[in-house]
Order: structure tokens, then sequence, then C-alpha cells
């Protein structure tokens, strides 16, 4: 008789003398106890952890998009100024300077005559002979970063102008 009661119980006694726990019966009930609060507590914790680690991340992304801003505007308003100042003829020693977006951007254009570093002899005498020169032209932009410490971009460029417009 291998499923009558007296077997059964033999069993468990057996079990118990041997120095193991007798087997527990569990019922549907007893099986679906839910979370203990050490196991919603850890949960939590995993929770909040990640959700700062996140919080950190978008936050860096939003401050990298402000500060690729700023830049891509100080870029615009150089390239204008640079634009105006190698585009008006005739090219001559000067400085200009002017403000961007109600003064948050400041600019200075210079244009200057070029010379060459570390030019040849030969070839600078030859070039006096020219009725063109080479003018250097630079615009500088100043404004605040996203951190307030001022920040400055340049940009230069050569133009082709007349020589005798000084």
């Amino acid at each position: 008789m291998t499923g009558s009661p007296a077997v059964s119980r033999s069993w468990i006694d057996a079990v118990a003398a041997a120095g193991a726990a007798p087997p527990r019966r569990t019922t549907a009930g007893a099986r679906m106890r839910g979370f203990s609060m050490l196991e919603v507590l850890v949960a939590f914790v995993i929770l909040a952890l990640v959700g700062t680690a996140l919080f950190r991340l978008f936050s860096g992304a939003l401050t990298n998009a402000a500060v690729a801003g700023d830049y891509s505007r100080a870029v615009l308003v150089a390239e204008s100024a640079l634009a105006e100042a190698a585009g008006t003829p005739p090219l001559r020693d000067a400085t200009q300077s002017g403000s961007a977006d109600d003064g948050r951007i400041e600019w200075t254009t210079r244009v200057s005559p070029y010379a060459a570093p570390q030019a040849n002899p030969d070839a600078e005498g030859a070039s006096e002979l020219l009725p063109v020169r080479l003018w250097r032209v630079v615009a500088e932009v100043r404004f605040a970063g996203h951190d307030g410490k001022p920040r400055t971009l340049t940009l230069a460029t050569l133009r082709l102008g007349a020589k005798d417009a000084q």
C-alpha cells in the first residue's frame, strides 16, 4: 500500500529521525504569499539608482544641446560679419564692431594687408609689381558660455583686392 496514510506517516517519522525537516504540504493559498518587505525595498533602491542615472544622462544631453546652440549662433554671426567685411569693396585697413542677439554676442572685424610668414624675398619683390594684393579679413566673436565664462570664436580668410585702396 503505497498511498496509505500509515506508510506516509512512517516515512515522515523516518525522515524526522534522520535529522531532516519533514516536507511541508503546500496548498494553493500557501504558495501565493507575495513579496517580502526586503524584496520590495531592494527593488525600489534599484529603481532609484536607474532613475538617477537616467536623469543625469538627460540633463547632460540638454546642457550639451544648449552649448551647441550657443556656438552655432556665434558661428553664424561670425560668418555674416566676415562675409560683409570681405565682400565690401574696396578692401582697405579697417576695423568694425557690433553686436547681435540683443547684445549677447559682440563681434569685431579687421581687414589688414596679408604678409606671408617666411615668404621668399624674390616672390615678395615680384608681388610689389602687381596692382593687387592679398588682404586678411578676421572676424572675432565674443559671447558668454553656458557656465557664464566668456568664449571667443575667430574666423579668418584671405581676399584679393586692389593695392592702391589704402
